[in-house]
């Protein structure tokens, strides 16, 4: 369902002689877009200029992947389309990396790239290559815009990112185009038609009914969908253990007494214990791009809810319903017997032992203990995004987020560099909320070009550089299959030997103390600032749960 109203068909058919900068800028700004993300090329000046007119402020970034990560942030925090640009050639490769990530990580981002013109289109030329067929496979639809079907290409692009699942939308934009008049024949985008739905509605009700000890799996689309309410209910009738997907962290508290923890981070093969004593596994909007069911449900019977089809393995134990959040709570409550939570000494027993393996790394300066630190200095609403590496695994599990949303990750795409470019857009979209990047030092590299963007705009996000000099992940990986440790050191020494990056001041810990210190400072700061922890990878060798 979309979040604001399309603007006017009539508008559309006759757009009072606008041109196309100016018209894209006008149906953008009507949806709610304040900020567009990118790096410019000369043709797109005009659109810049016409953004600018309309109340959009051009975003500068570093690195086009950046911005295309910017717009997928934003687009989740607000539930607008975000919205990035990049120039030919190379800009739309760069920008393809984080089209890639709204597309398998669910946010509606609308992707523009300039294009050549239809002159020099399919001639051998400078920067040239066909950015439909770069995007196809990234997106949920490409498109190049021309002046007779500008208007009819916008309000499709803007339809189709916002449907389930929502995902990115890549417009071309011919170099000679910007100031062209918009026709007045632009056609109104064509009507998608949606694959018919056949529910095991009577299967589903009868596994319910048969289920003594059911285990509630809750994932991405859930929690996209907002259901924490309905959620909450649910719980409070049917008492059943809860485990999540790494993006649906957050839909309740860590102290429910149905929580058991997050699926694929660490420590979830304690998990093993409660899955014993299961007899039905119930997936509440889970989206197997995170983690698929077969890796874990050891073949348990299956109810799987969702908004679209998914392509679930097919099986007698497997039943499927596709519809709004509401219908899923209406046949669970119908159709659930009342129960106490019947594996309750199972749970709490799962949960204690990770709580006491995780205290048992805080007795010295590993990633555990700085995680513990800024847990406990943080103000309770803070926004904290997380990079991919091992420290996400220990994040995934060991964060307290006490049933707030404020955990912002990637898991469907999983790319590096994550990080830093999504605490800017959550500190630009909430001003008046601490925003908190952790990162590793391989993350971190990646899009270090961003801290001149947060200083650009005086963006106070702390960056915690969880600093070990390798790729623990791969390391770990290359430990597993008894491979020494090749490829994966990224330096020798201190990250920075310096107290300031880029201008930006770079405050070090390699002990609690420091830690706790350096994150009091920079809260107190109120600009851009670094903390260089020196941490202890040790930790990641016991918790990252082999898989």
């Amino acid at each position: 369902m979309l979040l604001f109203p399309l603007f006017n068909r009539f508008e559309a058919i006759y757009p009072s002689k606008m041109t196309v900068a100016e018209y894209l800028a006008e149906q953008l700004c009507k949806i709610g877009v304040r900020y567009v993300f990118g790096i410019p090329g000369g043709p797109s000046i005009p659109y810049i200029e016409a953004f600018r007119s309309a109340g959009i402020e051009f975003i500068l970034t570093s690195n086009e992947a950046a911005a295309g990560i910017m717009a997928d942030v934003s687009a989740r925090l607000t539930g607008i389309p975000g919205v990035c640009h990049a120039t030919f050639g190379p800009g739309a490769t760069n920008i393809s990396t984080a089209t890639g990530g709204a597309l398998l990580d669910r946010s509606p981002v609308i992707v523009l790239t300039s294009e050549i013109d239809e002159r020099m289109l399919h001639r051998t030329t400078q920067m040239n290559i066909d950015h439909q067929r770069l995007f196809s496979p990234l997106t949920k639809g490409t498109f190049r815009l021309t002046p007779h079907n500008a208007a009819g290409i916008i309000e499709d692009a803007i339809r189709l990112c916002t449907e389930e699942y929502p995902g990115p939308v890549h417009i071309g934009l011919p170099s000679d185009l910007a100031n062209s008049p918009v026709g007045p024949d632009s056609a109104i985008g064509s009507a998608h038609e949606k694959e018919a739905i056949r529910n095991d509605t009577g299967k589903i009700i009868s596994m319910l009914g048969n289920s003594a000890s059911p285990l509630l799996a809750i994932g991405l689309t859930a929690a996209r969908s907002g259901v924490e309410e309905k959620l909450a209910s649910f719980l409070e009738n049917k008492k059943i253990p809860v485990v999540l997907t790494p993006m649906a962290k957050g839909l309740i508290p860590e102290s429910h007494q149905c929580y058991a923890g997050v699926l694929f981070h660490a420590l979830s093969d304690y998990f093993d214990e409660l899955l014993e004593k299961t007899d039905l596994i119930i997936g509440l909007g889970y989206d197997p791009v995170e983690y698929n069911y077969e890796s874990w449900t050891r073949q348990l019977p299956l109810v799987h809810f969702n908004t679209v089809k998914t392509d679930l393995p097919e099986s007698e134990s497997v039943a499927r319903y596709i519809g709004p959040p509401g219908e899923w709570f209406d046949i669970l409550n119908k159709n659930l017997p009342a129960s106490l939570l019947v594996n309750s000494s199972v749970l709490d027993s799962v949960r204690d032992e990770m709580a006491s393996v995780f205290n048992g790394f805080t007795s010295h300066f590993g990633p555990v203990t700085a995680l513990k630190v800024i847990m406990d200095e943080l103000p309770g609403n803070a926004i904290i995004t997380a990079d991919v590496g091992s420290h996400l695994h220990l994040i995934g599990q060991y964060w307290k987020t006490s049933g707030r949303r404020n955990l912002i990750m990637t898991n469907g795409w999983s790319g590096m560099g994550f990080g830093l470019p999504a605490a800017l857009a959550a500190n630009l979209i909430h001003p008046d909320t601490t925003s908190v990047c952790v990162t590793g030092d391989g993350g971190f590299l990646m899009m270090a070009g961003e801290i001149i963007t947060a200083r650009r705009y005086n963006l106070p996000v702390i960056t915690v550089v969880f600093a070990d000099g390798e790729l623990n992940l791969i390391r770990l990986k290359q430990s597993w299959q008894n491979i020494p440790p090749h490829g994966s050191v990224l330096y020798a020494g201190d990250l920075f030997e310096s107290d300031t990056f880029l201008g930006i001041k770079v405050l070090t810990a390699d002990n609690e103390e420091k830690m706790r210190q350096a994150i009091k400072i920079a809260l107190s700061m109120n600009k851009p600032v670094i903390i260089n922890a020196r941490i202890d990878p040790e930790d990641y060798k016991w918790l990252v749960v082999r898989r």
